[in-house]
């Protein structure tokens, strides 16, 4: 903690400033909010608009400054949100955000474009989240909330939601990179006018082999099709989508095959693990004002989407623990189609005197999905383990409304209610359902101009694994196939000086069942009821045109609340999620940005005996861009070389000469040491 505590006392006397945060009226509507607000909005400019305090936006430009090492940490724009990895660059990455360690993605509903990101019932974790087919440049914002309080927030927004937007264009650009590490990077963008709309058209290849003694050699390609015609308000877009990577990976080691010296500090004991992955999907986006008949004065909004998943990830965490003289190396396979949509409608009302605005809107989603597990050598298959296809359908309807009853009070009140049902053929066979009711509110005052302090309930859930549902699932379908939880935070938001913004929020969040890694099996499971009690503070200070800073910290104390005389401490929480940032917009021709980004020690099991330190590093990039169009850039990344591990985990296994039950031990996987990557661009 003394070092976070270092780097953000140097930073707070200039950063009182809060980060990001919010949206709009009809809050939680999820691509309304990330497509339009967010390209418009600062992170200071929410007072009279947001929902909670702990609601937000992040334009483009900041995306686009943040040194991100990985596409995914983009997500890092998100106050109190850490990402971070602890196995090859092709897996999805994993996300920390208030004392909670998301795994890949549960709890943390993402969407890029309308297009859900989570996966049901997946191979490897509930809710896995691949932000690998995203190309940065193309991103145009981000809408995020925290905490179950956003009517149109529904599976896995119980601790918080990110809402990505696409732009509709680019300038036809090109852009190569290279770096230490074995880092090269080639992206082109273009478009066109057609007819009524404008087509652009963009792709990316990349490679990366890291610092590992078994190379990643990540192969990664993306491109991008999209087509828009009108604008946000009244117009639609189309988008198609392709992405394919294979990789090796070096996954969280045991600490004593590292002190023993039967690897170095960036090997691996099973260099066949890596994955393979490929993302193809179709969707469209729709817009337009209402005009005539009862509905006249309103806006509709829509999407639709159909998207097929391929993955294959091959792990070794247990090493000889389960088989002595083969390993314990499994391949999770899955191949997945989705298909679904969501509508919505909004308008303004006056009823009784009073202004109000009211939404209301419902979505749907498919996921037919074939998803098994496999005993392998080398990435040889050796024995099936389970099997098993998996249909899941549902889908919410919610109404909220905003009502203004006086100048300095309003209220935002929502109910949503889903519904969910699967059948498994295989394995786990069975079939099962069940619906959620879900009512939110929240109500705001304005103290004074550029002051407004919340108050907020609401109930949010995420699902479960249906094969841990199902009479034949684990443990005789134990977990609940929707999880509620329940949250209530009061903040506050308030611009204290010019160019100055703060938010503080003070939250709790209560799980009937906590969604927990197993790094025995390398997979999600329903787990124990928890609650999380925390706060959080945000700053963000723009001083000048070209020059914000911002700074962000959070506070949690997260505990099982049930008697299991393991311990109550919950794995892997940390209680301190921290950044400091600082963005150079358009100084002349310089432009870039710099980040601290820290989360503290934590727990590794129950009883906290044994923990872990925590992580910490810093990031920079500067660019310079000549009046031509031509950029020339530098990325710094783990500046001080930081030899902190990105992931740590304490489980069971065995090495070779081992007793047979094996050894608990510590599993780490390292930062990356310092690198450097130079882009060249050109805008023409």
């Amino acid at each position: 903690m003394s070092r976070f505590v270092s780097g953000i006392t140097t930073s707070l006397c200039l950063l009182a400033s809060p980060a990001a945060l919010a949206a709009t009226d009809d809050a939680g509507g999820a691509s309304a909010m990330a497509d339009e607000v967010v390209v418009t909005a600062a992170r200071r400019d929410l007072i009279g608009s947001a929902v909670t305090s702990s609601q937000g936006v992040v334009v483009k430009e900041e995306l686009e400054l943040l040194p991100a090492y990985r596409v995914g940490q983009m997500l890092e724009t998100v106050p109190g949100l850490v990402v971070t990895s602890h196995s090859g660059e092709g897996k999805a990455n994993q996300y920390l955000l208030r004392g909670f360690n998301l795994d890949h993605g549960t709890d943390m509903a993402t969407s890029v474009d309308g297009m859900p990101v989570n996966m049901r019932t997946h191979a490897h974790g509930q809710g896995y989240t691949d932000l690998n087919f995203i190309i940065p440049e193309l991103a145009s914002g981000i809408g995020y909330t925290k905490g179950p309080y956003y009517a149109a927030q529904g599976d896995f927004a119980a601790v918080g939601s990110v809402q990505m937007g696409y732009v509709d264009q680019l300038e036809d650009q090109v852009a190569l990179t290279a770096g230490t590490l074995g880092y090269q990077r080639a992206f082109a963008a273009g478009g066109a006018d057609v007819g009524n709309g404008h087509l652009l058209a963009a792709g990316e290849l990349a490679h990366y082999d890291g610092p590992w003694d078994h190379p990643d050699n990540l192969r990664k390609g993306n491109a991008v099709l999209r087509y828009a015609q009108g604008d946000r308000q009244d117009g639609f877009t189309v988008m198609a989508m392709y992405y394919r990577a294979l990789w090796r990976a070096t996954n969280d080691q045991p600490a004593r095959a590292i002190t023993e010296g039967l690897i170095g500090r960036y090997g691996t004991l099973d260099p066949t693990d890596g994955g393979q992955a490929r993302r193809m999907s179709l969707s469209g986006t729709y817009a337009t004002p209402v005009e005539k008949g009862w509905l006249a004065g309103g806006e509709v909004t829509a999407n639709a989407y159909v998207i097929n998943n391929q993955l294959t990830l091959w792990n070794n965490f247990t090493h000889f623990l389960d088989n002595p003289v083969d390993g314990d190396q499994h391949a999770q396979d899955e191949n997945r189609m989705v298909a679904g949509g969501a509508v919505s409608y909004s308008r303004p009302l006056r009823l009784l005197g009073l202004e109000h605005e009211i939404v209301t809107g419902l979505d749907t989603r498919f996921d037919d999905v074939h998803v098994d597990l496999q005993a392998t050598r080398a990435r040889v298959p050796l024995a099936m383990v389970n099997s098993d296809n998996v249909r899941e359908a549902g889908g919410g309807a919610y109404i909220q409304a905003t009502s203004h009853w006086t100048p300095w009070l309003r209220t935002v009140v929502g109910v949503r209610e889903d519904y969910l049902t699967a059948t498994d053929h295989g394995t786990n066979a069975g079939v099962v359902a069940a619906r959620l009711f879900q009512p939110k509110g929240s109500a705001i005052a304005t103290l004074w101009q550029g002051t407004e302090v919340y108050v907020s309930a609401g109930r949010g859930f995420h699902s479960d694994d249906v094969r841990g549902v199902t009479p034949k699932g684990a443990a005789g379908g134990s977990a609940p196939l929707l999880a509620k939880a329940d949250g209530e935070e009061v903040g506050i938001r308030s611009t204290i000086l010019p160019n100055l913004t703060a938010t503080l929020t003070a939250f709790q969040i209560d799980f009937v069942s906590e969604l927990t890694y197993d790094p025995d099996v390398g997979q999600t499971e329903a787990g124990r009821p928890s609650r999380r009690r925390g706060l959080e503070l945000n700053t963000t200070y723009a001083p000048w045109d070209w020059l914000e800073f911002y700074g962000s910290v959070a506070f949690s104390h997260a505990r099982y609340t049930d008697s299991d005389p393991a311990g109550n401490f919950i794995p892997d929480a940390p209680k301190l999620i921290g950044s400091l940032a600082l963005y150079l917009k358009d100084l002349g021709p310089w432009s870039g940005g710099v980040e601290y980004r820290y989360f503290g020690a934590h727990p590794l099991i129950e009883d906290n005996s044994v923990r872990a330190d925590g992580s910490s590093e810093w990031n920079l990039t500067a660019n310079y861009t000549l009046a031509g169009g031509l950029r020339f850039g530098i990325g710094l990344y783990n500046v001080f070389d930081s030899k902190d591990d990105a992931a740590d985990y304490y489980y069971t296994d065995r090495l070779p000469g081992e007793p047979a039950e094996g050894v608990s031990d510590r599993h780490v996987h390292p930062l990356e040491p310092r690198s450097v990557r130079f882009t060249v661009a050109k805008v023409f």
